[in-house]
């Protein structure tokens, strides 16, 4: 490697840290951005076609209804459902304690001591207080959504004249890479929300059906948390699993009936996860397991919950921007990312 190049691969990750700590130190700023402009990826077509056909700030007002209608369905189910679960902990929070106990003490018995970090922590206070600690996450969400659609209202006023623009650059190199990667992003990124929320669905039903049958408590609850906790690959499956799985050691009485449940479910995320999903969204989404896992981190935790939700179409976002220039096309062929041609049509 010249020196040249070395002085070049080293400036491009110095400007990759600068970028990162910015984008975390900046989350108050930077995330709703992310957020609103995943979002208008994802309703600008529907946008696009009411305003052929009606006045276009009416036509705004519609797509602006219908994604807060949308959005707000969602977290409802989800507050409610960790509610629900918040209060099943806070009700029998004597008990798993004393089940705590018991498996701390048969372990101790057995030449296994728990980790002494978490047998000080792992008490009925440090666990009401993760319940409460999520229940104010679920509220302040409230804030965020709100700065995220002055964004969004914005934003979807604005695509016509951003695009108008950027064809009007008199870089034509650099005015096509933003038009045809932004309209190669928003595919992507329609089809990836898509895909992730039809296999969410399945993912629920069958957690539902299954702790159902299994006569676990709150099995409506297991289903909707299966159903949101789906969109953060890797991370959302396993809690999804987990939890389930300790309520179950509450429930039953024998051992084989818990791993049975711990098998089964993770059983339903494996079939959802690593053999359905793939097939539906084809190899126009496909992302190797470590560029997803890593995005999953590297947002959570540069962002909290929202960076997990938000990781995964970022990476996907980024790899079809490097797409489409001969320099960087390497990186999106090394992670995975499928080089097509774009149509090429207003973003």
């Amino acid at each position: 490697m010249t020196a040249d190049r070395r002085l070049r691969a080293a400036a491009y990750l110095i400007a990759l840290v600068a970028i990162s700590a910015a984008a975390g130190l900046a989350e108050a700023v930077f995330a709703p951005v992310a957020f609103a402009l995943f979002i208008i990826a994802v309703v600008w077509p529907l946008q696009r076609r009411l305003q052929s056909h009606l006045p276009r700030l009416l036509a705004l007002a519609i797509v602006i209804l219908i994604t807060i209608g949308v959005l707000a369905v969602f977290t409802l189910l989800v507050a409610w459902s960790f509610a629900r679960v918040g209060r099943w902990v806070i009700g029998d929070a004597v008990q798993l304690q004393t089940l705590y106990d018991t498996a701390a003490k048969w372990l101790g018995g057995h030449g296994i001591a728990p980790a002494g970090l978490w047998a000080e922590h792992f008490n009925v206070g440090w666990l009401v207080g993760v319940v409460q600690e999520v229940t104010k996450r679920v509220n302040t969400t409230m804030s965020f959504s709100l700065i995220v659609f002055v964004y969004l209202l914005l934003g979807l006023l604005e695509v016509d004249d951003a695009t108008r623009r950027i064809r009007a650059m008199d870089n034509r190199e650099a005015a096509r890479i933003l038009l045809d990667g932004s309209v190669t992003a928003a595919t992507k990124l329609r089809r990836y929300l898509l895909v992730r929320t039809l296999m969410s669905v399945m993912t629920g039903v069958l957690v539902w059906g299954f702790t159902m049958l299994a006569g676990l408590p709150l099995a409506a609850e297991w289903g909707i948390i299966a159903f949101a906790l789906n969109y953060i690959p890797f991370i959302g499956p396993f809690i999804a699993t987990v939890f389930p799985t300790l309520f179950a050691l509450l429930q039953f009485s024998s051992w084989e009936a818990v791993l049975m449940v711990f098998v089964c479910l993770n059983l339903i995320q494996f079939v959802s996860g690593s053999y359905v999903e793939p097939r539906v969204s084809g190899a126009a989404l496909a992302v190797s397991p470590f560029a997803l896992l890593f995005s999953v981190f590297f947002w959570t935790f540069l962002w909290g919950l929202v960076g997990a939700f938000i990781g995964v179409p970022i990476t996907i976002a980024v790899l079809s921007f490097c797409a489409q220039h001969p320099s960087s096309r390497w990186l999106a062929g090394l992670l995975g990312a499928q080089s097509t041609g774009p149509p090429r049509q207003t973003a």
